[in-house]
């Protein structure tokens, strides 16, 4: 890979043997292997087994989870923030494992609809939730730095399953705890 942002870099018509440059296709490379550690995750790995048994059935809500990805259609950055609520069925998830599935998904080429879903379904099918509900509020640099350069647009995508999906009253409640 650091040979290929080598080229990239004499491409753009930059010398890669000037000083500042000498040691950059090295530190791009290493960048992007950590900007796509997704890659080398799987869910069972994240999750690590830190499902616990519990006889809550109320909603479980964590908000502004930060993410950073890479759009896949320019691989430049998107950030923000996603909220990730699930209605327990007997079990709870060890409350950093929800920030590591974000970080698995995320740290992959993406776009924000589909990380969305992915998000969702992940964690409706580690928890066996009655619902989940997903909503990711992100800006987009492919959109703010080329293109319509549109400084202060943000994305906002949800994925509501289960319960979320058909109960009216879930949904409310999850929004409504979002936004307060």
């Amino acid at each position: 890979m650091q040979d290929l942002y080598q080229e990239i870099i004499k491409n753009i018509g930059e010398d890669v043997n000037r000083e500042g440059l000498r040691d950059t296709p090295k530190r791009a490379a290493k960048a992007m292997q950590h900007f796509t550690k997704g890659y080398q995750q799987s869910l069972e790995q994240v999750v690590n087994n830190a499902l616990f048994e519990s006889d809550n059935d109320e909603m479980i809500l964590v908000k502004n989870i930060e993410l950073y990805s890479l759009c896949e259609h320019h691989l430049i950055p998107f950030i923000g923030k996603c909220h990730v609520a699930y209605l327990p069925n007997g079990k709870i998830l060890g409350l950093s494992k929800i920030a590591r599935i974000v970080d698995m998904f995320s740290r992959r080429l993406q776009v924000q609809e589909n990380l969305t879903k992915e998000i969702a379904e992940a964690i409706f099918k580690v928890t066996d939730a009655r619902g989940v509900g997903v909503i990711i509020e992100a800006q987009h640099l492919c959109m703010m730095m080329r293109g319509v350069e549109k400084q202060n647009s943000i994305m906002s995508t949800s994925v509501m399953l289960g319960l979320f999906r058909s109960d009216q009253k879930t949904r409310a409640e999850f929004l409504s705890l979002v936004k307060g």
